[in-house]
């Protein structure tokens, strides 16, 4: 808390700025009264998989109790439609893109400024637990969650299933027994427990390998699905074997049923982390966010309202579960359809704590004034594109980072290459050409939405939502509004154009 001061006139003067520019004066000007942040994400939980959302399914009841006491977000996107790019984008605030994170396996840059990075220097004790997947996570690597400001960290340079291997900071692989998300949050609570001992505020990041496929379960929360068994007949879905590694056909009904145990013990794991800071008298100074890394895959989108799936830029690849729980900031239960994206989570933050943003292009806003009720509009659109790696087949480009060092070790079930580990890759771009603007892309801007080749096909087709009116991306509105739809893309292109000038390194200290 702050000192005592020295005149009743400062004494009151928080309290008179807290009532005339709420925005500006409430947040903490101490280190003790800086919030503490967690930030928690699905991999591949796509927007309806909630119970909150409708899903016709699946229990979520932790997630539900949140929508229904925080600040549901319920036009919230990821930065990409698969996952490095997103994860990317909340560290960073930037679109992927900015720093060649273009695709799964992709890893970031080192000079990338990450939020992890800026809560240190500001005091806090910083954290990583779970699926990193933005490089290697072993000590060597250049891109590691420590190198990338995090005091410590138990991680996977990708997903992982039950039983996970983790590297604890950096070091050789451990197997760990038991359900994933129960073991990332015990180890959040560990963590949480030693920053109190210290006096420090915290930011934990815990990003879950739950729900990505291959799926298994708890036999309880298995029973709980267990009627999915003889629904679906006739339909089968291709995902990977838990027992090779490689495809294998299954039906779609126990399919389902796998995957929404994972969910349920990932939303009881939450849960156990919201008793953990209530018991600690933690909770009402903590921002909580939970939101996924994209939409969901083609093995689940059987139940999903929305156009598209995993890896496409309609709805159903990019809209994901978005809550923010902060009690004593978010005093009353509110749901907005205000757009937002993952890239906002930086600058939010930085907002929260009073920290400055860093000195380069971001591509998020802070969501401060939504949180206080004070935003009904974002002030600017949001833009998402996935760029074309075909473009560069046959280049002969330099590696941004030394091969050796990009290679991971933590192992996970499912082959890729030959290999049951995951090596990244981030190149030198080549001198910027036209070709360069390709790939599918959309900006969403109010209630409008243009898309450019959203499903990725070589044919492109230019589409304009209005999402306010249908949701399900289904009436293409450029022939009755080519003004909206030109200026739109106009937009894209310019945006386009800034983030290929960071991707040649511009925006780093020479």
């Amino acid at each position: 808390m702050q000192k005592r001061s020295r005149t009743s006139f400062i004494l009151w003067l928080p309290l008179l700025l807290c009532i005339t520019t709420p925005h500006l004066a409430c947040r903490p000007t101490t280190a003790n009264d800086r919030p503490n942040v967690i930030l928690c994400m699905g991999d591949d939980h796509g927007w309806d998989e909630t119970g909150y959302n409708g899903h016709p399914y699946l229990h979520t009841p932790v997630l539900d109790e949140m929508a229904a006491a925080g600040l549901r977000l319920d036009r919230f996107y990821s930065a990409s439609p698969v996952c490095s790019p997103t994860r990317g984008s909340v560290m960073t605030g930037r679109h992927p893109n900015r720093y060649g994170t273009f695709t799964p396996n992709w890893s970031i840059r080192p000079e990338e400024i990450t939020i992890a990075q800026l809560l240190s220097r500001a005091g806090y004790a910083c954290a990583h637990f779970g699926k990193w997947h933005l490089g290697p996570v072993k000590t060597e690597s250049p891109t590691n969650p420590g190198a990338m400001g995090f005091h410590e960290w138990l991680s996977h340079d990708n997903f992982f299933e039950m039983n996970p291997y983790l590297s604890r900071n950096g070091g050789p692989p451990e197997q760990f027994e038991g359900e994933s998300s129960e073991i990332l949050i015990d180890e959040t609570i560990r963590f949480i427990g030693q920053t109190q001992a210290g006096n420090k505020p915290f930011f934990a990041v815990v990003w879950f390998g739950s729900p990505h496929e291959p799926y298994s379960g708890l036999e309880k929360d298995l029973a709980l699905y267990d009627d999915l068994l003889d629904k679906f007949p006739g339909r089968e879905v291709t995902l990977t074997s838990m027992e090779t590694g490689r495809p294998v056909k299954r039906p779609q009904g126990a399919v389902l049923r796998e995957r929404y145990a994972e969910i349920t013990a990932m939303d009881r794991s939450i849960g156990t982390l919201r008793d953990y800071l209530d018991e600690a008298g933690l909770r009402n100074n903590t921002l909580l966010w939970y939101c996924g890394d994209n939409g969901v895959p083609s093995t689940a989108s059987l139940t999903t309202p929305l156009r598209g799936e995993k890896g496409m830029m309609y709805e159903g690849g990019i809209r994901v579960p978005g809550i923010i729980e902060w009690p004593d900031r978010i005093t009353r239960p509110r749901a907005t359809r205000l757009n937002s994206v993952t890239s906002d989570m930086l600058p939010t933050i930085c907002d929260v704590v009073g920290i400055p943003l860093p000195d380069r292009p971001l591509d998020g806003i802070s969501l401060v004034p939504l949180i206080d009720g004070l935003l009904e509009e974002r002030p600017e659109p949001i833009f998402f594109w996935t760029y074309d790696t075909s473009r560069l087949a046959g280049l002969d480009l330099q590696p941004y980072i030394d091969p050796e060092l990009q290679a991971g070790t933590t192992p996970l079930v499912k082959m890729l290459a030959g290999r049951y580990t995951r090596n990244f890759q981030n190149v030198h771009h080549p001198e910027i050409t036209q070709q360069d603007y390709a790939g599918p892309r959309a900006i969403l801007a109010g209630r409008f939405k243009l898309v450019i080749n959203g499903d990725g096909e070589e044919a492109t087709a230019t589409e304009l939502f209005d999402l306010r009116s249908e949701q399900s991306e289904q009436t293409n509105l450029t022939a009755t509004n080519p003004e909206t739809a030109k200026n739109l893309a106009d937009q894209l292109h310019q945006w386009q154009t800034s983030v290929l000038e960071s991707l040649t390194g511009a925006d780093y200290p020479q």
